[in-house]
């Protein structure tokens, strides 16, 4: 059924009015605010009609009425308008990124830390792998007699190490040697087709230096699996416990944000640029009295990772949406220009 639009106009009001106090709305307050002539008596009954439609819920204490997880959809979807960002606003967004060269995975790290403290939510910054990505160079750096740094440079200009300890000692032409092999055999190559069997297959090429080589060889593998299957990076997960609303599961909310395939379900990118999932539209229990909100930052004109919350229901997302939008522009362009700089 397709509210009118006074209907429209006094959830628009509950729900903003809930967003900004946490008090159940009356239809006192509503006659009194709202720019329409209408009587108390025709509120209420447009409430009670919004209430059996499922937009509106009742506690038990209160006369007033609460936003369902219903009505919050209808409202994002169809009545809410977003707030552009101030130049102030935007100046303060700019001011949390003022680094410079910063390590991209710093930066993702830092970035998620920097959300949460910015809206007092649980912030969440993840890096994807497209599959068209492959491996561009893989270069060795003697580090001591026993030790070496490997070093996966991509396609897409992320830089990843590792540090490998190998029961040999390391000089220049091992060095060299390995250097030359490893990029004729992987340079080129997807990084998702670095697999478990193809990096066997690889040691078996090297016939008598197989054995030498192979804790080279798994740690190229980790590189690769660490690439694929993304970083993610939480901030500020303890501020849920700081809602009421949450107090029962922030605890499990907290285990699942340590729980990175479950993360990756959530935060792995996906077809959509934006996404607001509210209760129980989310795919796991734990959020079920929670929002999660979601968009995604660009590299070089392709989806590189995503940004995202995980806050109560009674989130202000008029104003949330915008300045998630302009910090996931502002750290898709920063590590750009620090990708093209190495």
């Amino acid at each position: 059924m397709q509210l009118s639009p006074r209907q429209s106009k006094i959830l628009a009001a509950i729900v903003e009015s809930y967003i900004r106090t946490g008090e159940p709305v009356g239809s006192k307050y509503l006659s009194q605010s709202l720019d329409i002539r209408v009587s108390p008596a025709t509120i209420r009954s447009d409430m009670a009609a919004l209430f059996e439609l499922g937009y509106l819920e009742q506690p038990h204490t209160s006369a007033g009425r609460v936003p369902s997880h219903q009505g919050y959809r209808e409202y994002i979807d169809s009545l809410m308008t977003c707030r552009p960002l101030s130049q102030e606003e935007r100046d303060e967004i700019d001011s949390l990124f003022n680094v410079k060269n910063p390590d991209p995975d710093k930066l993702l790290e830092d970035a998620a830390d920097a959300l949460s403290d910015y809206t007092g939510c649980a912030g969440v910054t993840s890096s994807i792998s497209s599959k068209d990505v492959t491996v561009k160079r893989i270069d060795l750096i003697a580090a001591g007699i026993n030790t070496v740094v490997i070093l996966l440079i991509a396609s897409n200009g992320v830089i990843k190490n590792k540090v490998c300890r190998v029961d040999f000692a390391i000089t220049a032409e091992l060095v060299e040697f390995f250097t030359k092999f490893a990029n004729s055999r992987l340079g080129g190559r997807s990084i998702e087709a670095v697999s478990a069997t193809y990096i066997s297959s690889v040691s078996v090429i090297l016939g008598e230096y197989s054995r030498i080589f192979t804790p080279i060889l798994v740690g190229i593998f980790e590189l690769c699996k660490e690439f694929s299957d993304g970083q993610y990076y939480i901030g500020g997960g303890t501020k849920l416990l700081e809602y009421d609303e949450l107090g029962r599961v922030a605890r499990d909310l907290l285990i699942m944000l340590n729980n990175r395939e479950r993360l990756h379900r959530l935060f792995g990118g996906g077809d959509s640029d934006f996404k607001i999932l509210i209760g129980k539209e989310n795919p796991t229990m734990e959020l079920a009295g929670s929002s999660l909100v979601v968009t995604s930052y660009s590299i070089g004109g392709g989806k590189a990772g995503t940004v995202g919350l995980i806050g109560p229901v009674r989130l202000d997302y008029a104003k949330v949406i915008p300045h998630l939008e302009y910090f996931a522009d502002t750290l898709g362009k920063l590590l750009s220009e620090t990708l093209d700089s190495d």
